[in-house]
């Protein structure tokens, strides 16, 4: 998994666009994203509208639709939350590529949001291909060992099979597992959004839309992990007091 990139979700232009004088202007624009969504438009149409009222760029258009969500979304979302100490003993299922790539964008200092539902989001990008980076490892490892203090089990990971190294990445967290006394189970699936839905009994750590609407227990450990970390550069996108 070498390549030319070190590290996950850095973007250049990133402290221009997510200036503190511009979170006025996407937090409205979440605000009226969501009272769209909630009225029943269309996310893209919809985006589209609030991007082009508020001459937002594709990388502020991207923060402001992942940030936003319905009030019938932000309401299931919160009630099917569990809490903490509803987790121990029980199974849980690992969006993988989901968690993973927000906690090594923290690490590296890119742009992590927290949106309008409480969940943390990256606007990272994996194009097919997942390469390792240098926070990968300290990723791993800040997951498994709070994992560890939930006192979940079985843990399983699921990875995307059609994404290019996921089966490198196994590999490499079953090395990580044993050096550490992770109790952890890794599966390639076609589909790891359906893989969750399919499997209610137990307990989802996702970030997804999609997947947050469809199951029926999740549990927040994005938050969790990312108040350990100081340095991660978290923008409140949780829209404009309602």
């Amino acid at each position: 998994m070498s390549g030319k990139q070190k590290h996950r979700g850095q973007h250049g232009n990133d402290p221009r666009l997510f200036h503190d004088r511009w979170l006025p202007v996407l937090n409205q624009a979440v605000a009226d994203l969501s009272w769209m969504l909630s009225r029943g438009y269309a996310d893209n149409s919809a985006l589209k509208l609030v991007g082009d009222r508020y001459r937002l760029n594709l990388r502020q258009r991207k923060a402001v639709g992942r940030a936003s969500c319905s009030d019938q979304s932000r309401h299931l979302r919160a009630e099917r939350l569990l809490p903490v100490e509803a987790l121990r003993g029980r199974e849980v299922l690992i969006d993988g590529y989901n968690l993973l790539i927000t906690i090594e964008s923290a690490l590296a200092g890119g742009i992590v949001l927290l949106s309008r539902d409480g969940c943390f989001r990256d606007i990272a990008s994996v194009h097919g291909t997942y390469r390792r980076v240098e926070e990968t490892m300290p990723a791993l490892t800040m997951i498994g060992v709070n994992l560890q203090k939930l006192g979940v089990g079985p843990v399983s990971w699921l990875l995307d099979r059609p994404v290019s190294n996921s089966g490198r990445l196994m590999g490499f967290m079953y090395e990580l597992s044993e050096q550490y006394g992770f109790d952890w189970q890794i599966e390639l699936v076609n589909n790891p959004d359906r893989a969750l839905i399919a499997q209610p009994e137990r307990i989802s750590i996702t970030s997804d839309s999609w997947v947050l609407d469809r199951i029926t227990a999740w549990y927040n450990l994005h938050r969790d992990i990312l108040a350990t970390i100081p340095s991660a550069s978290i923008i409140d996108l949780g829209g404009a007091a309602d």
